[in-house]
């Protein structure tokens, strides 16, 4: 099974690297990737291999979605070829994890409408305008989609999604 990471320069590093190692340590093989291939910098410095540039990925081939925030997302978000991923994500029914500024990206997709979700609270704004039903909790579990508000609600963002896979039998 593999997993897939949309993100780009200035990610906040624990939204990334959490998601990254559990999904490891559950079997998955996990692929980070950008804009174009090459190392991509944490806000605290942290860097990052993508592998592979977001036009060049067939979204066919992973079954989960993690869009970690910081400010990776404000840049993710305008690229064409991010949101037709994140658009197969919702319309396969795929498990999707976003959080922080990572439900941003949702925004630019469309893929919100009357979907329950939660943001960092400065994006609060944007999922309301989008459509999308903003509650203000540590995480929010809406079918296949998961969000978290800040790097405070990872314990919580990923017990949920490990859970969502385990139980829709996404897990190698």
């Amino acid at each position: 099974m593999k997993a897939l990471i949309l993100s780009e320069n200035d990610f906040e590093d624990s939204e990334l690297l959490v998601p990254y190692y559990r999904l490891l340590e559950a079997g998955y093989t996990v692929d980070v990737v950008a804009k174009k291939t090459g190392v991509i910098c944490g806000l605290h410095g942290y860097e990052v291999q993508a592998v592979k540039g977001f036009a060049d990925v067939d979204p066919k081939e992973y079954a989960v979605l993690i869009l970690p925030g910081g400010k990776a997302p404000a840049s993710v978000r305008k690229d064409p070829a991010a949101n037709s991923i994140v658009r197969h994500f919702f319309a396969g029914n795929k498990p999707v994890g976003a959080i922080c500024h990572g439900p941003q990206t949702l925004v630019s997709a469309g893929v919100l409408r009357d979907r329950r979700a939660t943001c960092y609270r400065t994006v609060a704004s944007e999922l309301l305008e989008a459509g999308a039903l903003y509650e203000d909790s540590e995480v929010v579990v809406d079918g296949r989609l998961v969000t978290s508000r800040q790097p405070a609600d990872l314990p919580a963002f990923m017990r949920e999604m490990m859970k969502l896979l385990l139980l829709k039998g996404v897990c190698p």
